[in-house]
């Protein structure tokens, strides 16, 4: 097995299995105040690896940290599927709206104000989430996503721009895929314990 179909593995498993996820997610999650937004969270999500990909395609499959129309679909999808989470969770209309403008804030501010001001926005994005998931469901294993999800991504990233080893690259898709189970598993566990309690 060479790298390079290694790498293409990676890529297609975090593409897939949000997807995956998302099909399956479909009338799943009735517990929570907006249930249609889950899927689309989920494939959202799975969109944006597939846009990441897409711009690897560009770079011969090596990681360049530059500004292309695939990096900002990426950042856009990310974003968009992140609040979709946290705006299906939200009883607040503040946070609803608080999230709305935050995707609309990723996504042009990528071209406008840079990709250092769009990573702004999805720190924002992301510590929203955590604190509506963390709020609504209690549940310890929310917790995975910003260590996965965020440390792990962005330490994998930083070592792989630091010294070039594209042997980094390979773990970056894996530690977002775990993330995504970890929402997964939350919806998940946050129904049967509804069922149970009723």
């Amino acid at each position: 097995m060479t790298f390079r179909l290694l790498l293409l593995l990676v890529h297609l498993q975090a593409i897939l299995i949000p997807i995956l996820i998302g099909i399956k997610s479909i009338n799943r999650f009735k517990q929570i105040r907006f249930p249609l937004l889950p899927p689309f969270a989920f494939i959202s999500l799975g969109l944006a690896s597939m846009f990441e990909m897409f711009d690897h395609t560009t770079t011969n499959w090596i990681y360049v940290d530059h500004s292309s129309i695939y990096n900002w679909l990426f950042y856009s999808f990310l974003s968009i599927g992140l609040s979709f989470f946290t705006i299906s969770v939200a009883k607040k209309q503040s946070i609803i709206t608080s999230n709305i403008l935050l995707i609309i804030g990723a996504i042009f501010s990528y071209w406008f104000l840079g990709k250092s001001t769009t990573l702004l926005f999805q720190v924002l994005i992301s510590i929203l989430l955590i604190l509506q998931l963390w709020s609504r469901f209690k549940d310890w294993v929310i917790f995975i996503y910003p260590i996965t999800g965020v440390i792990f991504t962005t330490f994998f990233g930083m070592l792989l721009s630091s010294s070039g080893e594209q042997i980094w690259h390979v773990f970056i898709g894996p530690s977002g895929t775990i993330s995504v189970l970890a929402f997964y598993s939350v919806l998940k566990r946050s129904r049967k314990k509804e069922i149970i309690s009723t």
